[in-house]
């Protein structure tokens, strides 16, 4: 089976074909750094990391770009609050970010662009914009897009633009022609500092939030590539503006395939900082390790929501160590040489070829552990590991993993017990040893007596 992808821009399932052979480009919208990150950013790193791992275990050379919008009203809001300048706010932010996304497994992507190295590219779109009658300079100095001039606005988002204007009214004050327009260029204001201000042929300013990552994206990775990504929040307007704008400039599309990540939701709302209802990576990892994180957020498709309690935490905390329980004892698992052809390999592959399908890849996982704690086969093992790995999971030290995490349960340990029992009975002696060095090392002592064995705590 080949790789299919739900396409937004579609509203279905689409047999994915790169734009150049073997190669894959992606661009995802990143974060804006005027804070730290929280489980909804978490979501859709961790998604669109498993998105771009998968296409790598696929045999594609992926070129990944993820953005940093490092100059915002936000951004100019905060670092005015905190007394700071904005490069002292947005560096100590972006390096935050990159901790957080180290713990999570996160790898880094190919180029990691910051939207203020970019403006020229940015002015150049706009030039273009405004050549083809797209854009149009406002009475308060701003350069905005003149949506109705763009055919087919509207088309990601699934609305036409009588639709997107139901309900709306022209704003007299904002010098717009129409209250859909979008600013690409806005003009500076005397109470903003000098760090936020670059010169233009529309005189003293900064670029909108939605050219920065049209600029981004074509400049690194071509005016059309193959895949853009971000949360589902992004689809209406920052996506369907970046379409507009994008080519309207260039007469091409901009992306072949859109995808976009579920919300986090917290009891049945959606997590966001308007309602208070969020929480930072950072807080989570307080309560749970980044791991159990990572395998949390992974066990839901990315386009489904994601509902968020320590419930659920707690939930995948013990199912990841019952996989890694499976894999105590088993000694240096070596490196997976993939093939996909049969088996549990070709299972995990056929749910990962259906759009990313990582509910489906996991319960292989699970099956994958049961052979193992059945059979304590060195090639289940090793298959169970490898699989893991393109998920970014399971390549801890299992024995390490589990006595960081204060020990594996009660019920993995009497399964271990059982474990060791068959190996006596069947006279594997070096087996049943194996067992009990492994959960000594976690701290579990095994004492052997007339009626039975039992256990605990050292």
């Amino acid at each position: 089976m080949s790789l299919r992808i739900h396409n937004t821009l579609s509203r279905g399932l689409e047999l994915f074909q790169p734009m150049e052979s073997g190669h894959v480009r992606m661009y995802v919208c990143g974060m804006t750094v005027y804070d730290l990150c929280h489980l909804g950013h978490a979501r859709s790193m961790v998604a669109f990391d498993v998105v771009q791992r998968w296409l790598r275990a696929s045999g594609y050379r992926v070129t990944y770009v993820r953005n940093i919008t490092d100059i915002d009203d936000k951004i100019i809001r905060r670092a005015q609050e905190n007394r700071e300048t904005i490069g002292s706010l947005t560096d100590r932010m972006v390096d935050a970010l990159h901790q957080d996304a180290d713990a999570l497994g996160i790898e880094r992507p190919t180029h990691e662009p910051r939207a203020t190295a970019f403006v020229p590219h940015m002015l150049g779109i706009i030039s273009k914009l405004e050549q083809r009658g797209l854009a149009y300079r406002s009475s308060d100095g701003d350069v905005n897009f003149a949506v109705r001039g763009f055919e087919g606005y509207g088309k990601l988002s699934g609305k036409s633009v009588d639709e997107l204007r139901a309900g709306e009214r022209v704003a007299v004050a904002d010098g717009k022609n129409d209250p859909l327009d979008f600013v690409l260029w806005k003009a500076a204001k005397p109470a903003e500092p000098d760090e936020a201000k670059w010169d233009s042929p529309y005189g003293l300013g900064r670029p909108g939030w939605h050219i920065e990552c049209s600029a981004m994206g074509c400049e690194l990775l071509g005016e059309s590539f193959d895949i853009h990504g971000g949360g589902a929040d992004l689809q209406f307007p920052h996506h369907e503006n970046e379409i507009a704008q994008s080519e309207g400039a260039h007469g091409k599309p901009l992306a072949r395939y859109w995808m976009h990540n579920g919300f986090v939701r917290v009891d049945n709302e959606k997590m966001s900082k308007s309602l208070g209802n969020f929480f930072t990576i950072r807080e989570v990892l307080e309560k749970f390790d980044a791991e159990t994180v990572r395998f949390f957020i992974i066990r839901a498709h990315y386009r489904s929501a994601l509902n968020y309690s320590d419930v659920y935490l707690e939930d995948a905390r013990g199912a990841l160590k019952r996989l890694y329980t499976a894999l105590v004892g088993m000694g240096a698992v070596p490196e997976w040489t993939p093939d996909w052809t049969s088996g549990p390999a070709a299972q995990f592959k056929a749910a990962m070829d259906d759009d990313f399908g990582t509910p489906e890849a996991v319960a292989v996982l699970f099956e994958l552990a049961s052979e193992v704690n059945r059979t304590r086969s060195i090639t289940s093992a090793v298959l169970l590991k490898g699989l893991g790995k393109c998920l970014g999971l399971l390549q801890q030290d299992p024995a390490a993993y589990l006595q960081a995490g204060q020990g594996i349960d009660s019920a993995a340990i009497e399964m271990q017990i059982a474990e060791r029992q068959l190996a006596k009975a069947q006279r594997d002696f070096a087996r049943a040893d194996d067992i009990r060095k492994a959960l000594l090392a976690q701290g579990i002592l095994l004492k052997d007596g007339p009626t039975g064995t039992v256990w605990e705590r050292v």
